[in-house]
């Protein structure tokens, strides 16, 4: 997933960037008799925006996002589920990291390496907000 330049607009000291990359793990996804029946690999790339400022100043987990905590809910979410489209999964994906009250912002791109006869991978990208941008 790439990284934009940050401009004048993005420029907002108390805002953090967590970008969890090429998380890999194996579900059953997909609308086919062997995708159904047997887990595959996906890739999940995750960019997550929350306020920092806390963190920051006071050098502590418990002011910080934290991210572990994050991942292992994601990796629990999409190992114990099944998912006929990767729409859906990346949408419930997105809920998880959105669950978080400190998330201000998020991005998922989930890959299905080898979906497609003499591509990589297929992959659906969705992002989220909340209205006010602010806790």
């Amino acid at each position: 997933m790439p990284i934009h330049a940050l401009t004048d607009q993005h420029l907002d000291h108390d805002l953090a960037t967590i970008c969890i990359k090429n998380l890999r793990l194996r579900t059953y996804v997909g609308i086919k008799e062997d995708e159904i029946q047997n887990r595959q690999d996906v890739v999940i790339n995750a960019i997550i925006r929350y306020r920092a400022d806390s963190a920051v100043q006071f050098n502590h987990i418990d002011q910080a996002l934290n991210y572990r905590t994050i991942t292992k809910h994601v990796i629990s979410h999409v190992e114990d589920n099944s998912f006929l489209l990767l729409e859906r999964m990346t949408r419930e994906v997105l809920d998880v990291i959105m669950s978080y009250e400190q998330v201000l912002t998020a991005q998922v791109e989930i890959d299905k390496p080898h979906a497609l006869r003499f591509a990589d991978s297929v992959s659906i990208t969705l992002s989220d907000s909340r209205d006010d941008g602010h806790p």
